[in-house]
């Protein structure tokens, strides 16, 4: 970790340096997400802002409940995966807090349906799954691009959704315990979105099966999201009302909260603590609320990866399960992806948060 105190300009320093290389879209985003306080305060002073809530110590409470995710590629459903694969992730997962898997089944097409070609092995999977981990849960993840910022699925089309609530009994015949939705990017006046979840809903709670979402990291400032569609066409940010919406009609919601554009740990770990407080502030209780580690690497403009470590985004939620909720059960981390994890993302993930 790397203390602040009189690093305040060096971290400052380190904020202008990687923003001149950033694109001018990029620089509008990053300059609206680190104004925390005021929008026209200097890099500094809003640096300071979210340092401060990467201060303290997590409570000892703030820990495992047993209410973990993992994204799993689409290898575990097309063939490529064995028995021994699963012994592997049975092994992986012991003594960890998971009880979600989410298994990429799709993609949908763009009209909302789903080739049952893509998934030959899902019933293989799922009683694997069962056999080897009591007690976990294999849901289907499903998603696709979305209009209107991407030439994709059109959720304000009655028949696409139909078709994708068709999809979701598609996967659930097939064994899994219930859906997951990765539909991106998602603008939070979509009233098609939230129409799809009461009718997806309706299906899991029939059978007994659980509805899920990923979800994008809440405005850290109101109303930033129509600023930043504004200014560039892309809607990063969902308003805490709609998340508050979409997060009232599912039984889990993971937010995104990794790609945040910060190139300090510090400033990224004080980000997902203020993400962890404002999902908490409106996530009813009953709903399973996970806040998303980045296992992967990557670095580039809008992910360095010396910033967005699983360290940090542990520490973080746990400061803000502190602040916010200690005593929250219906709380967990979903951890992005593992084919891309390496043995460091989950030492460190076992390190803060299970141990």
């Amino acid at each position: 970790m790397k203390s602040f105190g009189v690093r305040l300009r060096r971290a400052a320093g380190a904020v202008r340096g990687r923003w001149r290389g950033l694109a001018r879209g990029r620089r509008i985003l990053l300059c609206a997400l680190v104004a925390l306080a005021v929008p026209v305060l200097p890099v500094g002073s809003a640096a300071l802002a979210l340092r401060l809530q990467y201060t303290g110590d997590p409570g000892a409470e703030a820990r495992t409940r047993g209410r973990d995710a993992v994204w799993l590629g689409h290898a575990w459903v097309d063939g490529r995966k064995s028995d021994a694969d699963v012994a592997a992730l049975g092994r992986q997962l012991a003594g960890t807090g998971i009880r979600d898997l989410y298994v990429h089944t799709g993609p949908l097409e763009h009209d909302g349906s789903l080739p049952p070609a893509l998934y030959p092995r899902a019933a293989w999977l799922v009683e694997a799954v069962h056999r080897t981990l009591p007690g976990v849960r294999v849901q289907s993840w499903l998603g696709d691009v979305v209009k209107p910022e991407k030439a994709g699925l059109d959720l304000e089309d009655a028949p696409s959704r139909d078709r994708v609530t068709a999809a979701a009994g598609q996967v659930l015949d097939a064994g899994f315990d219930g859906v997951h939705f990765d539909m991106e990017p998602i603008r939070p006046e979509s009233d098609g979105w939230l129409t799809l979840l009461d009718q997806v809903r309706a299906v899991t709670a029939a059978r007994g099966a659980a509805l899920s979402v990923a979800a994008p990291q809440i405005d850290p400032l109101p109303g930033l999201h129509v600023l930043t569609t504004g200014l560039t066409g892309h809607g990063k940010w969902w308003s805490q009302a709609y998340f508050a919406e979409t997060a009232r009609r599912v039984d889990q919601i993971a937010v995104m909260s990794y790609d945040t554009g910060l190139p300090v740990e510090s400033l990224y770990g004080g980000y997902v603590a203020q993400q962890t407080v404002l999902a908490l502030e409106v996530t009813p209780p009953e709903v399973d609320l996970l806040m998303g580690l980045p296992f992967f690497w990557e670095d580039k403009a809008g992910h360095y990866g010396a910033a967005e470590t699983v360290t940090a985004a542990v520490r973080g939620v746990r400061l803000g399960l502190g602040r916010e909720a200690p005593g929250r059960q219906n709380f967990g981390m979903a951890l992005y992806v593992d084919f891309a994890s390496t043995p460091e993302h989950w030492s460190a993930y076992r390190r803060g948060w299970t141990d």
